[in-house]
């Protein structure tokens, strides 16, 4: 029962789920967001530029319509008229145009945003699938889309219908009125008639923008074991943590060896642990911790200690204490300076009776460290 639950689709899609949808040119639309905007616009426009509509398109059929008698005779003439007419005409459009156009580049925006995706421009063959297209003719989707289509029928019906009701008796009488006059009223009565389509397209709006909301969250949930799989590819999978933490610890150890042959003193314990300390007045406020170890590392580094000639001291308890308690290229914890400056002063006074001659010093047995710090203490 766990198995079947873990596979089915009740997950949120994940950021990164709709980060790779938009990628591949996946958003939310709503065509009829859109034409419903258009027609707002057009309306609009027209509504608040009809009287220069008016105007210029009278003009316009007046100059058009108005030949002598040589554009008969000469086909250029009637040409460049004509020319003229036309270019007259995307004049007196161009405002509604540019309204149209606007708005049909700004619904997209306010459903799922502008979106750039050269993924969706590849061809895809499973489009031109006969059977996926069976699939499509017969999915809830296209079962929305022909109830929208029904929709949208009957509202362009009922409208035609009411004009054709209620403006007939004015339609007809446009016949007898004066120019300026009759297309006043024709289009009083199509701005009538587009305002009532308009306020259907609202409802139908007001359906479909929820609704492909929601069917492309819908198309886009996951299921359980699709999030801990990417979860599992963002957070990498633990083998390949494993291996990264490996490598990592190498290349710090191996930076650590290559620090010993600096070192002042090797403290050992003797075999368990070791620690390599560096102390220079110059560089340093306090003596500094270059490399620490146990087992085989220790080995290590009284190995490279031996090759270049650092002086190594055992003090079991001051190992175990700097193993446990300081940290690596760090300087040594200020409970075990004394013990610390006693190592360094024996290594200093073995340096200085080498250097002249004599018998070196007695080696320390006993070293200052808090018995709270050394983890071997009983």
């Amino acid at each position: 029962m766990s198995e079947a639950s873990d596979q089915e689709r009740t997950e949120a899609a994940s950021p990164r789920r709709l980060a790779r949808a938009r990628e591949e040119g996946q958003v939310p639309q709503s065509r009829e967001l859109v034409t419903f905007l258009v027609l707002v616009a057009g309306l609009g426009g027209l509504g608040a530029m009809a009287g220069w509509l008016g105007s210029r398109s009278l003009s316009g059929f007046r100059s058009g319509l108005t030949l002598d008698r040589r554009a008969a005779f000469e086909p250029d003439v009637l040409v460049h008229a004509l020319a003229q007419m036309f270019a007259e005409g995307l004049i007196t459009l161009a405002p509604i145009l540019g309204l149209t156009v606007l708005a049909a580049l700004i619904g997209p925006l306010l459903v799922g945003g502008w979106n750039f995706a050269p993924k969706a421009l590849v061809p895809q063959w499973s489009r031109i699938d006969p059977v996926s297209g069976l699939k499509r003719q017969f999915s809830v989707h296209a079962a929305v889309e022909l109830v929208k289509a029904m929709l949208k029928a009957l509202v362009i019906g009922l409208a035609a219908v009411w004009v054709f009701v209620h403006e007939w008796p004015g339609l007809a009488g446009l016949l007898f009125e004066p120019l300026p006059r009759a297309l006043s009223h024709f289009s009083d009565s199509l701005l009538r008639a587009a305002f009532l389509i308009m306020a259907g397209m609202a409802a139908v709006v007001a359906i479909d923008v929820p609704f492909q909301l929601w069917q492309y969250h819908a198309r886009l949930r996951m299921t359980k074991e699709e999030l801990r799989q990417e979860g599992r590819e963002q957070e990498g999978s633990p083998e390949v943590k494993a291996r990264i933490r490996r490598q990592q610890q190498q290349i710090a150890r191996r930076r650590m060896m290559s620090e010993v042959p600096k070192a002042s003193v090797v403290v050992t314990n003797p075999t368990h642990f070791s620690v390599a300390l560096r102390y220079d007045p110059d560089q340093d406020a306090a003596p500094r911790v270059l490399a620490k170890g146990r087992g085989r590392i220790a080995l290590r580094i009284r190995e490279l200690a031996a090759e270049h000639q650092i002086p190594m001291l055992e003090a079991p308890p001051l190992a175990r204490a700097l193993y446990r308690h300081a940290d690596l290229d760090a300087l040594v914890p200020s409970a075990l300076y004394r013990a610390v400056a006693e190592v360094l002063a024996y290594v200093f006074q073995m340096n200085e009776a080498r250097a002249q001659g004599r018998s070196l010093p007695p080696t320390p047995t006993t070293f200052s460290v808090p018995p709270e710090l050394d983890p071997g203490a009983a």
